[in-house]
């Protein structure tokens, strides 16, 4: 039976290791990187007054807490979201394999549907193939990164915990982070291999029981030395979907740093230039598999303005 991935991660006072920093949108007020070269112009090149379309991308339903923000951020825009539930759950398949699914999926998409800007809404895919999206494809990108620099800053006991897929946990790219921002913080990286799939379940109607949710984020929580955890990064756009039962459950009260709204944030700030218009257009949601969602699902997704 897979239990969750623990690693903890030692602070750093005085950075030794001066790798190249990680070449991503790290979404303000987490940015600390520009963005790549490009990005801008691509956008302004895109630019008109008619409202943008947006892409939403995630394996699943995940991203719909991502959604919701940038919805709200600019109700005007056209969306798109794609969910390749095809190929879930990432979080656990090879990255090679994976990065090349990604790019494939994305590119069918960007010709289907021609979005203005494209949102990552998957930790995963970020992590693993957001450099290589922009090497292939001229659209502008931001992606969802875990949100460590905040977490860090805001954190008064110096002790955080980052929740993420296996994947995300594992990758040299979530360590570079680590070095770069966490200062003098005590990380520890728990690797879920169930709660995105739990996620989908609660949204589909299936309630998921306490125990297996508690087994899952019991290791974020570390009491030594006189400090508890008292932030933990949701580093899976699924998560925010269980931050309800993730406060029931919790051991002591910690605060669950969700980055849809930061990303909301970034998206508003790149297309500033494009002026906001009368919404027109639903969002439109398209499931890679073809399968039509089960009624439960449906059901939540109208709750989002979909009409599957």
């Amino acid at each position: 039976m897979a239990s969750p991935m623990v690693q903890r991660v030692r602070p750093i006072h005085h950075e030794t290791d001066r790798r190249p920093r990680p070449c991503c949108d790290l979404l303000s007020p987490m940015r600390e990187h520009v963005l790549c070269c490009g990005f801008m112009a691509n956008l302004n090149e895109r630019s008109g007054s008619a409202a943008p379309a947006i892409l939403i991308f995630d394996s699943g339903v995940g991203g719909l807490t991502v959604f919701r923000e940038v919805i709200a951020a600019r109700p005007d825009a056209r969306f798109i979201y794609v969910a390749d539930d095809a190929g879930f759950p990432y979080g656990n398949q090879p990255p090679d394999a994976l990065i090349e699914r990604i790019v494939r999926v994305m590119g069918e998409a960007i010709a289907a549907h021609r979005p203005d800007l494209v949102v990552i809404a998957c930790n995963t895919a970020s992590t693993l193939a957001l450099a290589e999206l922009r090497k292939r494809y001229t659209v502008p990108f931001v992606g969802t990164v875990p949100a460590i620099k905040p977490a860090c800053a805001q954190s008064k006991s110096k002790r955080i915990a980052v929740l993420g897929t296996k994947a995300t946990v594992s990758l040299e790219y979530t360590r570079a982070l680590i070095r770069e921002f966490a200062g003098g913080c005590d990380v520890v990286l728990v690797g879920s291999p169930k709660l995105a799939s739990i996620a989908e379940h609660e949204l589909s109607g299936m309630p998921v029981a306490d125990g297996d949710i508690t087994a899952e984020i019991a290791p974020c929580f570390v009491d030594t030395d006189g400090r508890k955890t008292d932030t933990v990064v949701l580093a899976c756009t699924h998560y925010p979907l269980l931050t309800e039962r993730f406060r029931k459950l919790a051991p002591w009260p910690v605060d669950w740093l969700d980055p849809a709204p930061a990303i909301a944030r970034r998206v508003g700030d790149l297309l500033r230039e494009r002026p906001a218009t009368a919404a027109t257009t639903p969002p439109r949601i398209v499931f890679t598999s073809g399968r039509a969602p089960p009624p439960a699902l449906a059901a939540a997704l109208r709750q989002f303005g979909f009409s599957p």
